[in-house]
């Protein structure tokens, strides 16, 4: 199993669909840096040498690509921003509704959660006949 900046990639995959693995690369900025690197997409992840690991790395490096935990904090701190400023994007966030105009009456399972069924209380005293 090779190891690319410090992530673990699947061996029996094709490179090209293991480089994905790494968070901030997709399938389009994969197929790029192998373009880049000059390495068949067909290839398999364990049977590339270190140097052609080394290339990957180093075209990934000069880039600038933002991945793994940099592009997590990112993120983070772009919800923590929406949300201090009070911005309607930032209150959705916060109360974990739907951000972009969704319809919320129905749907909406995902971010609202399960449904929370709520019961009628029945009164105790309604069985016996004395309310």
């Amino acid at each position: 199993m090779p190891r690319l900046l410090g992530i673990d990639i699947p061996g029996e995959k094709r490179i090209e669909a293991a480089l994905p693995y790494i968070y901030g690369i997709g399938p389009t900025r994969a197929k790029l840096i192998l373009e880049q690197a000059e390495i068949s997409p067909d290839v398999r992840a364990k049977s590339l040498s270190d140097q052609q690991l080394n290339r990957i790395i180093q075209i990934i490096q000069e880039n600038k690509y933002v991945i793994e935990g940099d592009l997590r904090r990112e993120l983070q701190q772009n919800l923590k921003r929406l949300q201090a400023i009070n911005c309607y994007r930032g209150i959705r966030h916060r109360r974990g509704l739907p951000v972009r105009g969704q319809r919320t009456g129905t749907n909406a399972r995902t971010r609202k959660g399960p449904r929370k069924t709520v019961g009628v209380q029945r009164n105790k005293d309604a069985k016996a006949g004395k309310v």
